[in-house]
């Protein structure tokens, strides 16, 4: 069984909360954990969970945050149940999260390209999640950035492939590109009063982790 958890997304100098992310998990032996493949869901069951799943939020917030992958960005029945979504959130706005994962076979940037458009003229926001790692990479990922209006940086990844010595030049690096282009630059995956501090000496005000608030399972019609 799956379900969607809910996790706040928050501007730190403002105080304020800017949006939600929905994050899917997979109820184990062990409890509710992240699906070892995201691919393991179909299109059909994880659009259909996305509509229920929307149906019985009243959230009064700008934005809420799905995350896909390249294979699930293209798929038409997910297509269909994101425009759905927007339509029914409306004045909130749905972000579609790409995020880092490899797809087999590989889908290319030209090939993603309509379905960004697509999204964006429903009014959409298409975001890239985790920069830096995967496929997400700045040279792999520079023809999509004049689509992109917000960037994400998981600490997360970085730590959990020992590249924490990265992170640093990683994130000033994505930082300026943000400033630069004029796009959000959210850091995710802050757990600790370090990482806050960090985010604070940087000047990112934009941020999400359990440092600020965990995932919280969001029941459905029938649970």
């Amino acid at each position: 069984m799956y379900r969607f958890f809910i996790q706040p997304q928050l501007n730190k100098v403002k105080g304020s909360l800017i949006g939600y992310e929905l994050l899917l998990k997979q109820k184990t032996a062990t409890g509710w954990r992240p699906p070892h493949h995201f691919t393991a869901i179909t299109p059909a069951e994880l659009s259909t969970l996305l509509l229920k799943t929307t149906q019985v939020l009243s959230l009064k917030i700008p934005s809420l945050a799905i995350n896909l992958n390249r294979k699930q960005l293209i798929d038409p029945a997910i297509n269909q149940a994101l425009i759905k979504v927007q339509a029914s959130l409306r004045p909130i706005k749905l972000n579609v999260e790409l995020t880092e994962q490899a797809t087999e076979p590989p889908i290319t940037n030209r090939e993603i390209l309509p379905f960004i458009t697509d999204f964006t003229d429903m009014g959409m926001k298409f975001v890239l999640d985790d920069v830096g790692s995967g496929l997400n990479q700045y040279e792999s990922v520079q023809p999509l950035l004049p689509y992109v209006s917000e960037v994400k940086f998981a600490l997360q990844n970085f730590r959990h492939a020992q590249r924490e010595a990265e992170i640093a030049p990683q994130l000033q690096f994505w930082q300026r590109l943000a400033q630069n282009t004029h796009k959000r630059l959210i850091i995710e995956g802050i757990e600790s009063a370090a990482d806050d501090q960090m985010a604070d000496n940087l000047g990112i005000a934009l941020r999400q982790g359990y440092f600020y608030g965990k995932p919280r399972l969001l029941k459905i019609a029938g649970d």
